[in-house]
């Protein structure tokens, strides 16, 4: 039996930022949801928030999965639902891009409480501000597509 534990945070946004995740009914009920739905599909999601127009995981990756077949099918699917569900008067989506990183068991506590406190956290910080930082943390930078 192989033993296999990666843990990963990610953090993914709405279609340009839109802040349609703006009440917290629609919040509970997205993240009830993405729970519900991770369950099913055998993903362990340790825990999920986030504000009006992102959302923060922390998913412990089994033997066969990748990020991007578990960020697939966490965002495919709930965007899907939402526009089902129609929480929003508009026609939603989630931004194509997403960002993970790796988390060691001794973070895992400091992790899942900045992920439990992120309307806290965004009464004092911009995500916008809260991305450029995670950019200069982990050292990436944003590339802009050149004109030819």
């Amino acid at each position: 039996m192989s033993w296999v534990r990666i843990w990963i945070h990610l953090v993914f946004s709405t279609k340009n930022r839109e802040p349609y995740l703006n009440s917290l009914l629609i919040r509970d009920q997205l993240f009830q949801h993405i729970k519900n739905n991770a369950e099913k599909k055998g993903i362990w999601l340790d825990c999920v928030n986030g504000y009006q127009e992102h959302v923060h995981c922390l998913i412990s990756l089994g033997k066969d999965q990748t990020i991007s077949n578990v960020a697939q099918l966490i965002k495919g699917e709930s965007s899907y639902w939402i526009n089902q569900q129609k929480l929003i008067p508009y026609k939603f989506a989630w931004q194509d891009d997403y960002w993970a990183v790796g988390v060691s068991e001794s973070h895992l506590d400091s992790v899942r409480n900045y992920i439990n406190t992120q309307y806290e956290h965004h009464r004092m910080k911009p995500f916008a501000e809260e991305i450029d930082e995670f950019m200069r943390k982990y050292g990436w930078e944003l590339v802009k597509a050149s004109k030819k």
